[in-house]
């Protein structure tokens, strides 16, 4: 016995590094083929529709873990991997997506941000409505709050791309796709929007219902008066090209040294009487120092300074009185403190600057004034007021076309109704004299018709 323990002892020891050789080669054998299965193993996978997939192999058994999308998926993932040589045994750790009942996506809109939320049907389908938002609202945050589920509905991928198509024309809203059932709610971001959305919708394919809720902004027209700038702003919309030339032209007339500044657009849901109303209280502002114009639906908003205290009351009143029914108007008008006097020569030379920028009209062959030169006329009446001691003759001219008789009368009774409108202003009578010239004066060629509409005219003449 003891012979056999001495003879143990001395070979025992050489079996270590035989076992250390053995678990070398095992482990080179192993691991290598452990890294084959699973490269093949995962190459098998890539046309499988998974998500959150783990693939794991010890020796030739490979364990999958996946969330699939329908049962015919998670089979298929683990026939593939069944398939790929050299595998033995394959642990099935898949499991099916938690389907959503009802089936929910929703997009919604802010100031700041585009929110996609609820759920898609595939990995493919989310990072599809991902790029479509940010490629449509192109600078806008789109934050991505969407899961995973089954149960979507047929077409879901082309209904939910429509829907996203309409998330610019939204200043603020939400979209939500329930099932088959569509809903829209908020506000458009320009007139026409809620119209667009409208049409877009009626591609949603067969089966779906929409119920859209989108509101259409203010119908906003504005007017900015800056006597810095010496223009006159118009921005927000108007109804067609017809009226948008006709309030331009407009303009152009009653604002008599401004420039105008056209930024206006064309859109659909102008308010009834829109032309008239826009007409009337472009007029009112011409007639303002400085001011700004709002028309939001069938409210005219009129703000800023009048020239002297009886201006302001007539303003106030042709604002309301003139407007078309079913309109209403809000005047915010206050009084420009008076402008420092000056002597008679300045006086004639601010006169003579005004008629260089404009000219006071009337009705053909009439001694009517044209509402267009209200503006102008109440500029008199602001310098005839910065010069309260001198005198001044209200001069009638006409061309000479016509009997001389009939343009003398003409010429009169224009000079006349100038000198009433001064005296309605507040100047004193006694200051004011109206003189007819008919065309005994002419200041161009009467051959011509801008010769003639040069020589029809109104001159203020300072006699100290």
């Amino acid at each position: 016995m003891r012979v056999f323990f001495r003879w143990a002892s001395k070979w025992w020891p050489g079996l270590l590094p035989l076992a250390l050789l053995w678990c070398l080669a095992a482990w080179n054998g192993t691991v290598p083929l452990e890294n084959d299965l699973a490269a093949r193993a995962t190459a098998s996978l890539k046309e499988a529709v998974l998500a959150q997939t783990q693939l794991t192999v010890a020796g030739r058994d490979v364990t999958l873990a996946a969330d699939a999308f329908s049962e015919d998926g998670r089979k298929d993932a683990l026939a593939r991997v069944a398939g790929v040589a050299g595998v033995r045994l394959v642990n099935d750790e898949t499991r099916l997506v938690p389907e959503a009942k009802p089936f929910v996506w929703t997009a919604e809109r802010d100031v700041a941000h585009v929110v996609l939320g609820g759920n898609a049907p595939l990995p493919a389908d989310k990072a599809r409505l991902l790029e479509a938002a940010r490629a449509v609202v192109a600078g806008v945050e789109v934050v991505d709050q969407m899961g995973l589920a089954r149960g979507a509905p047929a077409k879901f991928d082309a209904v939910a791309l429509l829907l996203v198509n309409q998330i610019p024309r939204l200043k603020d809203g939400k979209i939500v796709l329930t099932d088959t059932a569509v809903k829209l709610t908020g506000m458009a971001r320009e007139l026409g929007g809620r119209e667009a959305i409208a049409a877009a919708l009626k591609d949603v394919p067969e089966g779906f219902a929409v119920d859209n809720a989108i509101k259409a902004p203010p119908y906003i027209f504005q007017a900015n008066k800056d006597p810095v700038a010496v223009t006159v702003t118009f921005t927000g919309y108007v109804p067609d090209s017809a009226v948008h030339t006709a309030l331009v032209a407009a303009a152009t007339r009653k604002f008599f040294d401004e420039k105008v500044v056209d930024q206006l657009k064309a859109s659909v849901g102008a308010p009834a009487g829109f032309a008239g109303a826009a007409t009337v209280a472009i007029g009112a502002l011409s007639r303002l120092s400085t001011g700004s114009l709002v028309i939001a639906d069938r409210e005219v908003k009129l703000s800023g300074d009048a020239l002297y205290t009886v201006a302001a009351d007539q303003i106030r009143a042709s604002l309301s009185g003139d407007l078309p029914q079913g309109w209403k108007a809000v005047a915010d008008i206050s009084v420009r403190p008076a402008a420092t006097p000056v002597d008679a020569s300045v006086c004639q030379q601010l006169f003579a600057g005004l008629f260089t920028q404009g000219k006071i009209r009337f009705d053909t062959a009439s001694a009517t004034i044209d509402r267009d030169s209200l503006g102008l006329l109440d500029r008199l009446v602001e310098t005839a007021s910065r010069c309260p001691s001198t005198a001044i003759e209200i001069a009638g001219h006409t061309d000479a076309t016509g009997d001389d008789g009939a343009n003398q009368a003409l010429s009169e009774k224009r000079a006349q109704a100038v000198v009433d409108y001064l005296i309605r202003a507040g100047l004193p009578a006694e200051r004011l004299t109206a003189v007819g010239y008919g065309s005994s004066h002419p200041v161009a060629s009467n051959d011509n018709e801008d010769g003639r509409a040069q020589n029809r005219r109104i001159e203020f003449v300072v006699k100290e």
